[in-house]
């Protein structure tokens, strides 16, 4: 990218807020035998920030995020949630799957509840704060719903009530919104940013759309093409919250930025089909 767009997007207006790290990936590598998915990667998110990491498809955005919830080791460097090392599979951390990780033989209430219940909290109590959560997701009076009775939508509500009522430090996120229609997608990134807003958490969402990274995050990283895929660019999101992902995308720092960060990403992802050829 030309050394002046980078400076013109650095001083494009105040810098977001610098909290203390919450999430620090410091030069990790993970190879698989002969493979190498992500080399010497080096990436953090403060605490209460929102880090979107977008990068050609195969280019190891799920390998990352499965090496910060602890389902993967690193073969060289080091993962800390909140100054700890990741050392197995972390109970601090929820985790939104592209696809539906719902139980279809619980009802809404039932799944909610499911992280309190490993976590050994009394029914009443898990109930109370399920139908709770549920409420605040929009889905009072559907607590006796299966999944097969949800629209996609209502599933994916019910997933970021299963996920956040355990209060985690950390939120993962995987594609979550990517099997939706565009409608309905914008109502699940508008309610996101919402409770995100209400307790803010550090949040790592990696996407294949730009514009989605753009409009949810406070950062975006670039990740090359793989193998051996590593951090690019990092670019600040200088966008008022709270925001309406539908609305912001007119802004005109929306259209500088969308066109700058894919002047870096478009090479990338140019690699990576000519890799598949």
């Amino acid at each position: 990218m030309a050394i002046a767009n980078v400076a013109r997007l650095r001083d494009a207006g105040p810098v977001p807020l610098q909290t203390r790290p919450m999430v620090s990936i410091e030069g990790v590598t993970m190879s698989f035998g002969d493979f190498t998915a992500v080399r010497d990667v080096d990436i953090q998110a403060g605490d209460g920030e929102f880090v979107a990491i977008v990068g050609p498809t195969g280019c190891g955005k799920s390998t990352i995020l499965n090496a910060v919830a602890g389902l993967l080791a690193p073969s060289e460097g080091r993962i800390r949630i909140d100054g700890k090392p990741v050392d197995g599979v972390q109970r601090n951390v929820g985790y939104l799957f592209q696809q539906d990780a719902l139980l279809p033989w619980k009802t809404a209430l039932q799944n909610v509840e499911l992280g309190l219940r490993f976590r050994g909290v009394g029914q009443a109590e898990r109930e109370e704060q399920a139908r709770a959560w549920l409420a605040k997701v929009g889905l009072a009076g559907f607590e006796h719903r299966y999944p097969y009775q949800l629209s996609g939508g209502q599933r994916k509500r019910v997933q970021m009530a299963q996920a956040l009522i355990v209060e985690p430090k950390v939120m993962l996120m995987d594609e979550p919104f990517s099997a939706l229609d565009i409608h309905t997608r914008h109502l699940m990134q508008n309610e996101l940013l919402r409770l995100w807003q209400e307790d803010r958490r550090a949040v790592m969402l990696i996407t294949h759309d730009l514009e989605e990274a753009i409009a949810l995050g406070d950062r975006v990283v670039v990740l090359s093409s793989g193998p051996s895929s590593r951090v690019v660019e990092s670019f600040p999101v200088r966008l008022a919250r709270p925001r309406n992902v539908a609305e912001i995308k007119l802004d005109q720092h929306f259209i500088d930025l969308y066109r700058d960060i894919w002047a870096c990403l478009r090479g990338e992802v140019e690699k990576s089909y000519a890799r598949q050829d």
